[in-house]
């Protein structure tokens, strides 16, 4: 029978390392923001986040281009601040 100990850190080590869409959102916008400043922002949102994917809407053809030519680098920089693996693809809608 396993202890109530052994439960609860196994427990909180999985609440560690779980990321929610708020956590992934906020660390994209700080870095569009860092890289492309307050339109940035204001054109490219975040939608979704599943499966280390995260699905971000654009309003305009540029911005996607824009976003699609800088997607590994803004992966870097989120993977710095979440952790290695946090985020593998952006997805452009």
């Amino acid at each position: 029978m396993k202890s109530l100990r052994s439960l609860l850190n196994k427990n909180s080590l999985k609440r560690k390392t779980a990321l929610d869409d708020k956590t992934v959102f906020y660390i994209f916008r700080k870095i569009i923001q860092e890289e492309f400043g307050k339109v940035g922002t204001e054109k490219l949102i975040p939608d979704y986040f599943s499966r280390q994917t995260l699905f971000v809407k654009s309003e305009s053809s540029n911005w996607k281009s824009e976003l699609w030519l800088n997607k590994e680098k803004i992966i870097r920089k989120i993977n710095a601040e979440l952790g290695a693996g946090a985020v593998e693809k952006i997805k452009i809608k």
